[in-house]
């Protein structure tokens, strides 16, 4: 059975930084692209970021370019995504997922919320 669990979440100021991880079993997961996703309080699901098996291919959404890194330990099954310089519209719940960019699997996991408030 596949199993994403998230942490690292929490309340920042703007500016702030926090750095979120994922811990992957039930699969093979050094052989998947993975990704980020997030959703915000009545919005819908937003990709985020995603990285491909081996680590040396990444991309990012637009408005998280420079601020974020998405990384990966295919040796502990875990994915990492760095967040710095944090923005209000940061905030939301952040999932980890299987696939890249346009094809991943929905989010069945609780993510980790991530606000960002003064």
């Amino acid at each position: 059975e596949v199993q994403l669990v998230e942490s690292g979440g929490g309340l920042v100021q703007p500016g702030g930084s926090l750095r979120l991880s994922c811990a992957a079993s039930g699969f093979t997961f050094a052989q998947d692209t993975m990704s980020w996703v997030r959703q915000a309080p009545g919005k819908g699901l937003e990709w985020v970021s995603s990285i491909s098996w081996g680590g040396a291919y990444t991309v990012y959404e637009d408005s998280v370019k420079g601020r974020f890194t998405i990384s990966r330990d295919n040796a502990e099954s875990t994915l990492y995504l760095q967040m710095n310089n944090l923005k209000t519209e940061d905030s939301g719940v952040y999932h980890c997922v299987q696939g890249g960019r346009g094809y991943y699997n929905l989010p069945r996991s609780q993510g980790t919320q991530v606000t960002v408030s003064s």
